[in-house]
């Protein structure tokens, strides 16, 4: 390791005193401008630090730091994401960092237009918040030259660092609380193969039932949105089977609140008539009156998990590669009744 330049190293070479090298340096009175400047090139020459400089420099440097989101997954309904943007641009700050967000519209998205945080070449890291279409992220991959990873989401074709919630044991624990609720027809709601925590939230979810010796059945598995375009406009309405289970588990709770709704409009009550679970604990205002009984991610530490991987990214120093799988808690409310 290199010595640290002190004030008498630079003495010593002017031959003056080290009071001399103090005061030139904070530009106090006492020295002459000549000599000033002399001390000041020569300390810049020698790479002196001040304490507060070296302080700084122990503490790590600043960086700033890319935040890119799919436009679909940052609508006025699907306020998660923009919540889980703000945890990490909360913990960027406190490791004096900065994020720059941009949206990836969908068009860009198609068409593999580059990020322009990217393209600027603007940043010195890149987290990627909600799954990205697979063939942009290959892209992304291709032409990235700065570290990412990935928040809320993983994907198997590409080698990434990512941070998740503990989406399939989560799930089977709510899926377990159902049926010590004693609910032994059980439904899922959430398009399969849409994103991986959907999926991964769906098994957790048939782990439980099978373990207790219960039917996975087909046409109580409803799907929440279209597969493609991840959408749940207007146009997109839950397909109800004839008969319905005693209870549905629901991906997220936005989607849970939606279907509850749903269930009304078609005259069940809920609980009262059909008990409905979420997951995430996270419902856009206004969507459902209901308390939902879900399993709560746990957003703040999810983000700080990623932040401070990607600093020892940027900063080349060890860290936990691949997956972070981050635990949330069961969280009981009001939309789960007690079978007799």
């Amino acid at each position: 390791m290199a010595k640290s330049v002190k004030l008498a190293d630079i003495a010593a070479r002017l031959n003056v005193s080290t009071v001399t090298v103090s005061k030139a340096l904070a530009d106090q009175k006492g020295v002459s401008e000549a000599m000033r400047e002399k001390i000041k090139a020569l300390a810049k020459e020698m790479g002196y630090q001040s304490p507060s400089e070296m302080k700084l420099s122990r503490a790590g440097r600043s960086f700033h730091i890319g935040v890119l989101i799919a436009q679909r997954c940052f609508d006025q309904q699907n306020s998660f994401y923009w919540q889980l943007y703000q945890e990490a641009a909360t913990r960027a700050v406190t490791r004096e960092c900065f994020t720059m967000l941009e949206i990836i519209e969908q068009k860009n998205e198609k068409e593999l237009v580059k990020p322009r945080l990217l393209a600027e070449d603007k940043v010195d890291g890149i987290i990627i918040i909600g799954l990205l279409q697979e063939d942009y992220l290959c892209m992304i991959e291709k032409n990235i030259k700065v570290p990412f990873v990935c928040l809320d989401f993983y994907d198997k074709k590409i080698e990434c660092d990512a941070v998740i919630a503990n989406n399939f044991y989560g799930m089977y624990k709510v899926t377990d609380y159902l049926i010590g609720m004693g609910h032994t027809r059980i439904g899922y709601v959430g398009t399969l193969l849409s994103t991986c925590s959907i999926t991964d939230r769906y098994f957790g979810f048939c782990k439980a039932l099978i373990e207790h010796g219960l039917e996975v059945r087909d046409e109580w598995i409803i799907d929440d949105r279209d597969r493609d375009s991840g959408k749940r406009d207007d146009e997109f309405c839950f397909r109800l089977p004839d008969k319905l289970p005693t209870a549905f588990v629901c991906n997220c709770d936005l989607t849970a609140g939606l279907f509850i709704e749903k269930l009304k409009e078609r005259g069940y009550c809920v609980p009262a008539d059909i008990s409905v679970a979420g997951f995430d604990n996270y419902i856009y205002p206004g969507i459902c009156g209901l308390g939902i009984t879900t399993y709560e991610v746990d957003i703040e530490a999810m983000a700080w998990e990623t932040i401070d991987k990607l600093i020892r990214k940027i900063e080349g120093k060890s860290y936990k590669k691949g997956i972070s799988i981050v635990d949330g808690r069961l969280v009981i409310k009001d939309s789960v009744r007690r079978m007799v």
